[in-house]
């Protein structure tokens, strides 16, 4: 079996860090690739090493100096270092990049030091071999990766070293030059490189014990998802939940790779496993609800006409924001009516407008708009095996005397979508969560 590891910023924040992340390697001999992100915070107050190469470039570009910045990059370095015996030539190299820097040196290639040196320490310390992401990641001159080429040095290295470290965030276009990948681009290379070896799974490893079921900042302590698929993970994270990027999971999904949420500070905690289908709904006990996400500030574009042609209407409102570039969340229709739901932002400054042209092209009976509309979603796959509950879902937001301004359920009935005012969002989420996610 092949076990794929990531470790975020957190994982590998300082020495103490690396000695967890060290224990977990060695508790499982499956665990033969890591991917590491570069040192996150340590506490509350500290910086990220990203953060603050960001902050050295910026420096360099108006010409102003840094020194004082890149010291405490060289004291993270060295505080790593010598904590764990490390080789000194690492410490050497980054203190001599650190005290090289030129406003000459790329943004990308700068950035990409903290991974580097990061993945640098962590395979001496753990006796890997280091494999340079940009050995091993290309991207063509149009940014997008080049997969077979990709695949063939990331098995390479594997079947010539057994045991590896790669830096995430970064990779090489065919100029050599260094590219980096999107905030949380570490997550990225993890799930390229687990597709590309076939592992068996890839876990990722964070300061959280996985998915959480609501969000804890509204519903105290709430439960964690065990098992959930990646359909339902993808409905949670477009509707707000703070999940992986759709990037990092689209190659492990293609792949046919179960991915687990892990936390090095528990490491014996199991964490959440996504999947492409669970074979057993005897999972997370006898709830049918996977877990509630919602976001906030929307607004309600209304239509009515008598004997209106819902289908060519429709077109044309869509056309409409479509030419404003309006991304439309939601639409609910009606035998003589239907309704968009459209990010509030999207339309600032050019509401008028665009209302203007929906009355021309429509010519509706009546149009309205509703400001300041949350939309919280209910996602759960049982919930195609449950009748009756919408029912249940509105009786109980009803009975909290929440006002439901919208309705929507996928087609595949995976999530049920209401709407409502902005200031029952959080009553909304709580009321669903202890409703319905501990039945």
């Amino acid at each position: 079996m092949l076990k794929v590891t990531k470790f975020g910023g957190s994982s590998v924040a300082g020495p103490a860090q690396f000695k967890k992340v060290k224990a977990i390697l060695d508790s499982d001999p499956d665990r033969k690739v890591v991917i590491v992100s570069a040192c996150g915070k340590r506490f509350s107050k500290d910086h990220k090493l990203t953060d603050l190469l960001y902050l050295c470039h910026a420096h360099l570009e108006y010409g102003v100096s840094c020194d004082d910045i890149s010291s405490q990059i060289e004291e993270r370095f060295s505080e790593i270092s010598r904590s764990l015996s490390l080789n000194p030539e690492i410490e050497e190299e980054a203190k001599h990049c650190l005290r090289s820097l030129s406003p000459k040196m790329s943004k990308e290639w700068l950035v990409s030091r903290g991974e580097y040196f990061t993945a640098k320490m962590m395979s001496e310390y753990l006796g890997f071999h280091f494999v340079d992401a940009a050995d091993c990641i290309f991207f063509s001159s149009d940014g997008e990766l080049d997969k077979m080429k990709t695949d063939s040095a990331i098995r390479s290295a594997y079947e010539k070293y057994g045991e590896i470290v790669i830096p995430g965030f970064y990779g090489s276009l065919p100029n050599g030059r260094i590219r980096l990948m999107p905030r949380g681009g570490s997550d990225i290379t993890g799930s390229i490189v687990s597709a590309a070896l076939s592992a068996d799974i890839y876990e990722n490893w964070t300061d959280v014990s996985g998915i959480l079921m609501a969000d804890p900042k509204i519903v105290p302590d709430p439960k964690p998802i065990h098992t959930l698929t990646y359909s339902e993970l993808r409905e949670l994270s477009f509707m707000g939940a703070s999940v992986l990027q759709e990037d990092s999971i689209l190659p492990v999904r293609e792949a046919g790779i179960s991915l687990n949420i892990r936390n090095t500070n528990d490491p014996d905690n199991p964490g959440s496993l996504i999947v492409e289908k669970v074979l057993s709904e005897d999972d997370d006990d006898d709830r049918f609800i996977t877990g509630i996400a919602g976001r906030k500030d929307f607004t309600v574009i209304s239509i009515q006409k008598r004997n209106l042609k819902v289908s060519e209407s429709l077109r044309k409102v869509l056309e409409i924001l479509e030419r404003f570039h309006i991304g439309v969340e939601n639409i609910t229709l009606g035998l003589d009516s239907f309704s968009v739901v459209v990010s509030s932002a999207s339309l600032e400054n050019m509401e008028f407008e665009v209302i203007g042209d929906i009355r021309k092209a429509v010519q509706p009976d009546k149009l309205d708009t509703q400001d300041e509309i949350s939309l919280v979603a209910a996602v759960g796959r049982k919930m195609t095996f449950r009748p009756g509950i919408s029912g249940r879902l509105f009786n109980a937001l009803g009975n909290e005397g929440i006002n439901i301004r919208t309705i929507a359920q996928g087609a595949d009935e995976l999530s049920i979508i209401v709407g409502v005012q902005n200031e029952d969002f959080e009553t909304a989420v709580r009321v669903l969560y202890e409703g319905f996610a501990r039945s």
